[in-house]
């Protein structure tokens, strides 16, 4: 049996079709609930996803199940997707979300650090500027001599005064050396940190290691995963001119993106402005339609400026996750496709694969 011995042929996931109800002569050794049964249909969905991934010779680790999961999801009926999500919130407990929450408070906390040195710096000025005021009030009584008294006490009060801000100065200058210590501290944190605080998605850092982690998964398994960068249309851009509106543009751009992705999809603030979504076992096909279906959404969303109404537009570049090349070669090669993004006038998505 030469057949027998192939290697199985990875289908898209995209064309997997299960059957409902699988042969009787192929039925498992547990028991399906019956239709009255709420998790009836979420058990029969939950071994049509194993049987997806083992037709695809693909290992039923947690993660590419809660991949498979998502990604067949979108093809079943509305009720069903409804009662599956209404349990995924019920059950919702990400760790990366908990590590965003974590960097997120470590930020906090640092920012209260350094208001704390700035009120403090604030409390030393104004004690050099009461010495000030207490020498010019000196050179006032001293041309008074007939009130020697008070010229004492001024001078008392002025050595007070100067004790005063002695102490406060050690104390500031302590307290920069604890501030300098925390920025260190929060600095190797970020190095380390995977979330954006500015558009409220995942870093730079960490799409770069999904992307070298999506590599050497793609050479094990060999199937199939994209790459998609977007950004805020130029045209646009130079046409409002409003730093501040573009950055609010931007923002909402992000939230879009994270709106339309999935659990399994990656979604990264890349740097200026420029986000990027790595679409795990998606072929260019799947990529382009979901370039698609984002454009539209956007397109769909308009921003208001003053008593302007803009309608917003993107810029995407399309391409897949080749293991034959280095994970900045596959930036570039998503980069290039927004480029011929601008060229075609009518998409706002194009292609970009490495010869």
């Amino acid at each position: 049996m030469a057949e027998a011995g192939k290697k199985k042929k990875r289908r898209d996931l995209d064309a997997v079709m299960v059957e409902e109800t699988p042969p009787a002569a192929q039925k498992p050794p547990f028991k399906v609930l019956d239709k009255e049964n709420p998790a009836s249909d979420t058990e029969i969905y939950a071994k049509e996803v194993l049987n997806a991934m083992i037709a695809d010779n693909l290992p039923p680790t947690p993660n590419n199940y809660s991949l498979y999961f998502d990604r067949l999801l979108e093809d079943k009926s509305e009720s069903l997707r409804k009662q599956i999500q209404a349990i995924l919130e019920l059950e919702e407990s990400n760790d990366a979300e908990n590590t965003i929450e974590l960097e997120h408070r470590l930020k906090q906390g640092f920012s209260s650090v350094k208001n704390i040195l700035g009120v403090t710096a604030n409390l030393y000025k104004n004690i050099s500027l009461m010495m000030k005021i207490l020498e010019k009030r000196k050179h006032e009584l001293e041309e008074n001599p007939e009130i020697r008294d008070a010229l004492k006490v001024v001078d008392n009060l002025e050595n007070d005064v100067v004790k005063l801000s002695s102490i406060l100065k050690t104390q500031t200058t302590k307290m920069k050396g604890i501030y300098d210590d925390t920025a260190k501290i929060v600095k190797s944190v970020e190095n380390e940190t995977i979330f954006d605080n500015q558009f409220g998605v995942y870093n730079k850092r960490y799409l770069l290691s999904k992307i070298k982690k999506e590599i050497d998964l793609i050479e094990k398994f060999n199937h199939q995963s994209s790459l998609i960068m977007i950004e805020l249309s130029r045209d646009l851009k130079q046409r409002v001119k409003n730093e501040k509106a573009i950055h609010l543009m931007t923002r909402t751009i992000a939230r879009l993106l994270l709106k339309t992705s999935r659990r399994s999809d990656i979604v990264a603030h890349y740097g200026n402005g420029m986000f990027a979504m790595l679409l795990k076992h998606t072929d260019i096909e799947s990529a382009k339609k979901a370039s698609e279906r984002l454009s539209d959404l956007v397109s769909n969303s308009n921003f208001f400026l003053a008593d302007q109404e803009i309608q917003l537009k993107i810029s995407i570049g399309v391409t897949t996750i080749d293991p034959n090349y280095s994970v900045e070669e596959i930036v570039v090669s998503a980069m290039d496709g927004i480029e011929k993004a601008y060229m075609d006038k009518n998409h706002d998505y194009a292609i970009s694969l490495r010869s």
